[in-house]
């Protein structure tokens, strides 16, 4: 099977693109040529993907079975990809997100028929419009898409709600014995998924003809508290965090660049029912715990210094919502 990814080399789309790989899959990866990212055995091409004619000189030869796009965010990029790829593939992959389900949700039990309504996050409300524009192009052109709503995916990244989940901020402060901000009471519930997981469903996905006009969601059956989840961060590195609970909010009121990710996302319990991805991809089953997975990722950091090095100002927004809360740093 010939495949190519638009992009490829993120914090998700490197596992699936070394499993791809592995399984013996003919893979392209088309983006800037930029990456750093080893993904042996690959084949690379070269083109800023924004740019059409650009896109359409280096791909003008170019024949595949699936084109996977990793990095569509807004209507205007799958009106790109229509106008790219129509006529030109048998199966064609959006990466969507778990984000755009209702909020607030009406049932803690996410199914794909959840509605999809996100009043609070407008990265949300622009893969909701991505989805009903591909959904338009397969009932009236018949395009060939499949939808896929990752969660809270994590590899190369340290997933956490409040702090930059790409830094070691939240691992230094832990080192230290500073506080971290745990949103809420830290008992809702929520669901990590690695990114090695998620790439044995996705896969799975990729030529199947059952998939077509479908969206499905991929994620762990795990089922942790944020509590849990940050206790298994300072697990991972040998001490027991400090965790501070302030309301998701109060936090929004001092940082408003939070709306999104908490009250469009991260402050409400959900529970994901992956019924869908387990029917159509037998195989498929989350192995990897979280409290294992978060010391891959720890790894992933520690054996790259550049990665380690943690500026004081990364610590500023947690410490000027520490400071309104009335804590003392």
């Amino acid at each position: 099977m010939k495949v190519l990814f638009i992009g490829g080399s993120g914090n998700i789309s490197t596992s699936v693109s070394r499993m791809a790989i592995a399984r013996g899959i003919e893979l392209t990866l088309l983006n800037r040529g930029k990456t750093t990212v080893d993904i042996s055995g690959a084949r690379w091409l070269t083109a800023d993907f924004h740019n059409i004619s650009e896109t359409q000189e280096v791909l003008s030869n170019e024949t595949f079975d699936v084109i996977v796009d990793w990095i569509a965010y807004t209507p205007q990029d799958i009106e790109r990809d229509l106008t790219l790829f129509t006529g030109k593939t048998g199966q064609f992959v959006f990466i969507s997100s778990a984000s755009a389900y209702q909020k607030p949700p009406s049932s803690v039990i996410i199914r794909e028929s959840t509605p999809l309504h996100n009043p609070f996050w407008q990265y949300s409300r622009n893969k909701i419009a991505c989805e009903e524009h591909l959904l338009q192009a397969y009932r009236e052109q018949g395009f060939p898409m499949t939808i896929v709503r990752p969660s809270h995916t994590y590899d190369k990244f340290i997933p956490i709600a409040v702090g930059d989940w790409d830094k070691f901020t939240i691992v230094d402060r832990m080192r230290k014995g500073l506080p971290v901000i745990v949103h809420g009471d830290g008992t809702s519930l929520w669901t990590v998924t690695h990114a090695e997981d998620f790439a044995v469903g996705f896969l799975g996905l990729l030529g199947h003809p059952g998939t077509l006009g479908q969206a499905f969601h991929i994620t762990s059956d795990e089922r942790l508290t944020w509590n849990d989840i940050y206790r298994a961060i300072g697990a991972a590195v040998g001490v027991e965090p400090k965790m501070v609970h302030i309301a998701s909010d109060f936090i929004v009121r001092v940082a408003p660049d939070y709306l999104g990710t908490l009250i469009g996302d991260k402050s409400w319990s959900v529970i994901f029912d992956n019924s869908k991805i387990k029917a159509t991809v037998p195989e498929y089953q989350a192995l990897i715990p979280f409290h294992q997975g978060i010391k891959r990722t720890i790894a992933q950091f520690e054996a790259d210094p550049q990665r380690c090095k943690v500026l004081p100002d990364d610590h500023t927004e947690i410490e000027r919502i520490l400071k309104a809360y009335g804590v003392d740093v």
